[in-house]
């Protein structure tokens, strides 16, 4: 099992440019999140999961997986979605649209894991050397697939290629953890973005502990 790597020189860091975190980071205590390396199949497990539960994003990620005929992971934790084991693109090319809306989901959403799929087969994206490319490089390309947008696009710097300073405004749930943290009732852009520098070059870790604060 693959987890997102940071140790006490990110903690000790964040500690020392923000007392507020650094007080929940004490509370909390290391995270453990697990992460997918594989970007092609964290990218799937995320177009699946988005817009609907947890539990039922499991039931289609593994409906999907017996479908396809790949091994089914027994954990999930990953925020991007859930946690996948490893998909080829060339299993999903083999089979057809039908097919995989009938695993739960609607054709629109099918067909987004078809693109994907086309554009690795393609070579539109090169996921095999996108870990080469800088953080919005990588946005840009796979933003640049239908049903992958920005947010999506920043998990898996996250949660697949363990980057460490993303800090998403795009996310609620670190917004709502920014506002619980800082006793806010609104967080306009400007304000967030004066956080995010502060926590740089350690977002993601800073993000993890956000994630914890925002329920």
């Amino acid at each position: 099992m693959s987890i997102f790597k940071y140790g006490q020189k990110e903690i000790d860091y964040l500690k020392r440019k923000d007392k507020k975190l650094g007080a929940a980071i004490d509370r909390i205590g290391i995270i453990q999140r697990e992460i997918t390396p594989d970007p092609f199949t964290a990218l799937l497990s995320s177009v699946v999961s988005q817009q609907i539960s947890k539990k039922a994003a499991e039931t289609v990620w593994k409906r999907l997986c017996m479908l396809l005929g790949d091994e089914i992971p027994e954990s999930s934790n990953t925020e991007a979605g859930v946690n996948p084991g490893s998909i080829d693109p060339k299993s999903i090319d083999q089979v057809c649209l039908s097919e995989i809306k009938a695993c739960g989901m609607s054709e629109r959403k099918a067909s987004y894991i078809k693109g994907v799929a086309d554009a690795a087969i393609l070579g539109i994206v090169d996921f095999e050397n996108l870990h080469t490319l800088k953080d919005d490089e990588i946005i840009t390309q796979l933003s640049s697939l239908h049903g992958v947008g920005a947010w999506t696009a920043e998990m898996l710097l996250i949660f697949s290629f363990n980057r460490p300073n993303v800090l998403s405004f795009k996310d609620l749930a670190i917004c709502r953890g920014m506002m619980n943290l800082y006793g806010l009732k609104e967080l306009p852009k400007d304000k967030f973005e004066r956080y995010r520098k502060r926590y740089s070059p350690y977002g993601s870790v800073a993000s993890l502990y956000l994630w914890a604060l925002s329920v």
